[in-house]
């Protein structure tokens, strides 16, 4: 992964589109050397999908009586 994949990046991504981001750096991490910066990146990717994709389940609107 050449690029950070940025929380800017990603605030308007639906969720599925997050999704597919995240299985993306996570086959980008797979195949990264240890310690390169590809594998810096794809580790900064996922950790900002991850908050992406937290923040859209905290968005969500409770049912009535939760």
């Amino acid at each position: 992964m050449k690029k950070i994949i940025t929380t800017s990046d990603l605030q308007n991504s639906p969720l599925e589109e997050l999704k597919v981001a995240f299985n993306k750096a996570q086959q980008d991490l797979t195949k990264s050397e240890p310690n390169s910066p590809e594998r810096r990146n794809a580790l900064a990717s996922i950790e900002n999908i991850r908050r992406a994709m937290n923040s859209r389940h905290i968005q969500r609107p409770k049912p009535p009586g939760f």
